[in-house]
């Protein structure tokens, strides 16, 4: 916050202070009879603030109560403890806790919890205050079956919808796919078609002198041929025994 805005805003909280502290003194004025004409308070001089120890100390006897630490059940820990809940040997000043930092800050209430319940166990163990659940005790859920009902329904329908979402993600991806090789076809295609027709037309005009794709199919055919007679079975010609009753 910028310093002329933490500025106005501490004057106008202090306006309004005074205002309400002007209004409750009018209040007492009028209730005592001690208003005049306007509005107007003659000023008495005000009394003294003092610090009455033993009155406030009379105070403390009247609601203070002795009991045992079974009943109060409160644990003052050091201001820096080892992880064992024993005091640290070193002296610890309360400017060693540096405030600002967090984590150190949120470690050392760790440690002090840890160190109070290590000094607070021994004790009740030793009233015979049983610290742990029975085994068949079954605490009561603070949400009734009918609401944690509705919240796994809640969570299976987001699951669900999850589920939905990345499966039409992915047949979004598959068609996208598909279209983008049939387009990559249809473009080689029509590239093959495109070069085949400017061919022919150069060889209309005598620009070539023959037509390639036509000389590619021309030497396939004599391969495919040779290939055949290849592939063609060997005629025996007779046997010895037909041949010698040919011979008679």
């Amino acid at each position: 916050m910028p310093p002329i805005a933490m500025e106005q805003e501490l004057s106008l909280s202090s306006d309004s202070e005074e205002s309400v502290i002007a209004d409750q003194e009018l209040q007492e004025a009028f209730a005592k009879g001690s208003l005049k004409p306007g509005l107007n308070i003659v000023l008495e001089g005000r009394p003294k603030a003092f610090n009455n120890v033993d009155g406030l100390k009379r105070c403390l006897s009247e609601f203070q109560r002795n009991l045992s630490w079974v009943e109060r059940l409160d644990i003052t820990s050091p201001l820096k403890t080892n992880v064992t809940g024993a005091a640290s040997k070193n002296t610890v000043e309360k400017d060693s806790v540096d405030p600002e930092d967090d984590f150190k800050r949120e470690m050392n209430f760790y440690h002090q919890a840890q160190a109070s319940i290590l000094e607070a166990l021994p004790r009740l163990h030793q009233f015979k205050i049983p610290t742990r659940r029975p085994d068949d005790y079954f605490a009561e859920m603070a949400k009734s079956d009918q609401q944690m009902q509705k919240i796994r329904e809640k969570l299976k329908s987001k699951k669900e919808a999850m589920e939905k979402s990345e499966k039409a993600k992915q047949l979004r991806a598959l068609r996208k796919y598909g279209k983008q090789v049939q387009i990559d076809v249809l473009q080689k295609r029509q590239k093959e078609k495109s070069t085949m027709l400017n061919a022919v037309k150069k060889y209309q005009k005598g620009l070539l002198d023959k037509l390639e794709f036509l000389e590619g199919e021309k030497s396939s055919e004599p391969q495919k041929k040779k290939e055949g007679t290849e592939r063609q079975p060997i005629k025996k010609g007779p046997n010895a025994k037909r041949r010698y009753k040919n011979q008679k």
